[in-house]
């Protein structure tokens, strides 16, 4: 055997073994990079889809849980609230829900899947403020004809019992739903659509 031979096959361990290093290097100074993308518990958590028990939910209530850090009202219509959208259609700036607040399946006349269950982010649409719930069908401080809704005392926006805004008030759109769908009659998860929860 030549110095040659000796030479080459230890040239190609040599090389070999730093092949194999220089990718074991690469790969563990990659991991904690690609790590660094990846977003953490918390903001996992904030983003998750909410289960939401409405079992006790008594028709006339109201209902408020958090998913991504704002509040989801779940309100139990009763059949007279049901009844009373029909007559503020016409006082409505979206009564077909036209603005693109809710998904597809809401695009209704209680912006619902159920139409006895209204589920709305709690966040007036103007500046951000959370209106507050007034289901009390009777003459209010802030109107004559109250029907029942929500009101938000910051600029006085006032929104139905399916949250579509009233005409003539600083918020410009609807309450906005979010995605949501039903696991069974006293369980509904946020964040998730029907087509998905399947």
């Amino acid at each position: 055997m030549s110095s040659e031979d000796v030479n080459d096959g230890r040239r190609r361990f040599l090389t070999g073994s730093f092949a194999v290093v220089g990718a074991a290097g690469a790969l563990g100074a990659a991991i904690p990079f690609i790590k660094m993308w990846e977003p953490s518990a918390k903001a996992q958590a904030a983003g998750a889809p909410v289960e939401v028990n409405i079992g006790k939910l008594e028709p006339g209530q109201m209902l408020t849980t958090e998913w991504r850090g704002r509040p989801i009202w779940v309100v139990n219509r009763t059949p007279e609230m049901l009844e009373a959208l029909g007559g503020v259609r016409d006082e409505l700036r979206d009564p077909d829900s036209a603005v693109e607040q809710q998904p597809g399946y809401a695009q209704n006349d209680t912006r619902s899947l159920k139409p006895e269950l209204l589920i709305v982010i709690g966040v007036c649409t103007h500046l951000g403020c959370s209106p507050k719930f007034i289901p009390e069908m009777e003459p209010q401080a802030f109107s004559e004809e109250w029907v029942g809704g929500f009101f938000c005392p910051c600029h006085s926006s006032k929104f139905d019992l399916a949250g579509r805004v009233f005409a003539g008030v600083p918020a410009p759109s609807n309450l906005e739903v979010p995605p949501h769908s039903y696991l069974d009659d006293e369980r509904i998860v946020i964040g998730i659509d029907p087509e998905d929860a399947a």
